[in-house]
């Protein structure tokens, strides 16, 4: 009795969660509208622009195959042209939080990167929580790293 009880709930509707992967840029698009604006930009490669509280980032599709629409990964990206960082800062950050790595480009501006794994696609909820640690990290990131 016990196994039929198991078997009935593994199959259970709620169980069957609509699973988002990375080759569904609209779908990751939606999502990131909820935290702000999103669009999808189309030109050498495709990736999703995108605004929060103000600050410009961008998601970029990685591991995608010849005609770049089966993709595996994500990556968000947000970097500073006018605002000056310390090294120090900037490697206390990396030591100190754990989703978003930050570094000093090669033109001197702060970035600040979070990559995602979607390989085999993740819930809605899950998905959405991650966009709100992105939010998160951006906030913390211009409050405690960066000199704007």
């Amino acid at each position: 009795m016990l196994l039929l009880m198991a078997l009935v709930a593994w199959g259970s509707p709620a169980r069957a969660q609509e699973l988002v992967k990375a080759s569904d840029m609209e779908a990751i698009a939606e999502l990131a509208r909820g935290f702000g604006s999103a669009s999808i930009e189309k030109g050498d490669s495709t990736y999703i622009k995108g605004r929060i509280d103000g600050t410009l980032y961008a998601i970029f599709f990685y591991d995608c195959d010849k005609d770049g629409t089966d993709c595996k990964s994500i990556q968000f990206y947000a970097s500073w042209d006018d605002a000056v960082v310390k090294p120090d800062v900037i490697n206390g950050w990396n030591r100190d939080k754990r989703f978003a790595k930050a570094y000093i480009d090669n033109e001197d501006d702060p970035v600040l990167e979070m990559d995602v794994n979607l390989r085999h696609g993740v819930p809605r909820a899950n998905l959405e929580d991650t966009i709100d640690w992105w939010r998160i990290s951006l906030e913390k990131f211009k409050s405690d790293v960066l000199e704007l």
